[in-house]
């Protein structure tokens, strides 16, 4: 599915900015990625840091960081939860985010509460998609991933 040529995927969750995807993993622990809406507003990656596995992150504290040829900032974290693991494939080559942002996820967490408490903060399938196609429409924003 897209929208503006934007990917998305129904099966993952949302935060109501579109910004970043949760899919939950068989151990409970949440996987966190950007969007391709979000790696297309932040341009070519050239950087990522993930907080130390063990380190405990409140809403608000970001996971993680990135930067951009135009942005650095963090990743939003909505959930309290305690870092596992950074994604070394994408430690090594931020590009990734931006070429399959999908399969390039950033960290996995797990969530203070539970994965279902923490998962019932954000959107998913139908409702998630009108959102995700209304900001793209909204903000103009037309995703290309390739390697840039």
């Amino acid at each position: 599915m897209d929208c503006n040529g934007c990917e998305f995927h129904p099966e993952l969750f949302y935060d109501d900015e579109y910004q970043i995807w949760l899919r939950r993993e068989d151990d409970d622990t949440l996987t966190v990625g950007m969007t391709d809406l979000s790696q297309t507003i932040a341009g070519k990656i050239i950087h990522v840091r993930v907080r130390r596995p063990g380190t405990r992150r409140p809403p608000g504290k970001p996971v993680a960081t990135i930067e951009s040829g135009k942005w650095a900032g963090p990743i939003p974290n909505f959930i309290d939860c305690k870092i596992v693991e950074g994604n070394e494939e994408v430690l090594e080559n931020p590009v990734l985010l931006n070429s399959d942002p999908y399969s390039a996820w950033i960290a996995r967490v797990e969530a203070t509460n539970g994965a279902d408490a923490a998962l019932a903060e954000f959107v998913t399938g139908d409702k998630a998609h009108e959102g995700y196609c209304r900001r793209a429409r909204e903000d103009d924003i037309e995703c290309q991933r390739k390697l840039r």
